[in-house]
């Protein structure tokens, strides 16, 4: 699915003298890579405040806590994603609230989220799934309207641009009141372990979470809050330095990828493509900034995505389903208040979604093998 050794090829001499540099200076936490790279990718991002912590599932936890959302609190985000995005909630004793998704974005459904705000909902968590921005701007306007917060799930979407109604562009991250990502080695911009990070534009915030990541201290052996222990180690974060200069490389490169997957499917009435929102007259879709393919992932419709997965292992192709089983229906979230008439698209996709490699190294031929197989097992 990835070909992080292929990509490591490219960047080898630079990552390797980055981290013996590293380990000769001894300062493997907290160190100068630590904070260069935290400054590097504020101004990326375009972001007042990055703060590095130990793994994506930290950040979301950490970006929580710093809001000071007490247990109790209804915390509404989707039932079509990755069970970190509520494993947080509940380990922090909120009420998760899953809702359903859009059945052409993936992505959480704004008009669920505004049927399922109540007087004890205090936040919205948007996931920017595969790599394709949630709907901001009408999450924004519900946010402001109820007086809660936003905290995006830059998981899989770190790079991409979201277009606001009045023409204006921003980095995913930097849109709602604070944002959590993942460096996991697969994700496109990936440490060689965990790593992650917290972004916010909120000067005060960002001073609770920095406070937070480091056991709650501000002064050493001062404990001002109650904390954890978070932090992103200094041999990753110079291995992300090496990496962030690429990111946007990275990302074009997925983009020319799925472009390709995607011309190769035109006319399968059985295949549904990704979608994107850039220029619909515009043919040369690698151009567009809205997606940025952690995930290639079609519909297979009238046939058997459960064969075809068979049928692509046999032929040596990897492929993954992202996500089998509804997180509302995962034994640790189960809840009476759950109806299955309220899931209707996340009940289909988990029938329906399929995975193919998505990398910075793919290749014409891979392409062309992968879509061919499919094409050929679909058609027979």
């Amino acid at each position: 699915m990835v070909d992080l050794k292929g990509q490591y090829e490219n960047i080898k001499e630079k990552v390797n003298q980055s981290v013996i540099d590293v380990i000769e200076s001894a300062a493997f936490i907290n160190g100068p890579e630590v904070h260069q790279f935290q400054k590097e990718l504020e101004e990326y991002l375009d972001v007042k405040n990055v703060i590095p912590c130990a793994n994506g599932t930290d950040a979301l936890q950490i970006a929580m806590m710093g809001l000071g959302l007490k247990p109790g609190d209804e915390v509404i985000t989707a039932d079509f994603t990755f069970a970190a995005t509520v494993e947080v909630i509940a380990l922090l004793g909120l009420t998760p609230v899953l809702v359903d998704v859009d059945p052409v974005t993936f992505n959480i459904d704004v008009d669920a989220i505004k049927n399922a705000i109540t007087p004890k909902t205090k936040a919205i968590v948007p996931v920017h799934l595969f790599g394709l921005a949630a709907n901001m701007d009408e999450i924004m306007e519900l946010a402001n309207q109820h007086d809660l917060y936003v905290i995006e799930d830059n998981a899989q979407g770190i790079g991409g641009y979201y277009t606001s109604k009045d023409g204006s562009k921003k980095k995913t991250g930097g849109i709602g009141h604070v944002a959590s990502t993942s460096f996991f080695p697969s994700k496109n911009l990936g440490c060689y372990g965990d790593g992650g990070a917290i972004f916010t534009n909120d000067d005060e915030l960002a001073h609770i979470i920095r406070g937070i990541v480091n056991h709650g201290m501000y002064e050493r052996y001062h404990h001002d809050v109650v904390g954890v222990n978070s932090r992103l180690d200094s041999i990753q974060a110079t291995i992300l330095r090496v990496k962030l200069p690429n990111l946007d490389l990275y990302n074009n490169a997925r983009r020319t990828a799925a472009a390709k997957y995607t011309k190769a499917f035109e006319g399968e009435v059985n295949i549904i493509t990704p979608t994107c929102f850039c220029d619909e007259n515009d043919s040369n879709k690698e151009n567009c900034d809205c997606h940025v393919y952690h995930q290639y992932t079609l519909k297979i419709v009238n046939s058997d995505r459960d064969a075809l997965v068979a049928h692509l292992n046999e032929n040596g192709i990897p492929c993954g389903v992202y996500y089998p089983i509804p997180l509302h229906l995962q034994k640790a979230y189960l809840d009476e208040r759950y109806k299955e008439e309220n899931f209707k698209v996340t009940n289909q996709l988990v029938k329906e979604v399929i995975s193919l490699p998505m990398h910075t190294e793919l290749d014409d031929e891979q392409i062309e093998f992968i879509t061919t197989t499919i094409k050929n097992f679909i058609n027979k």
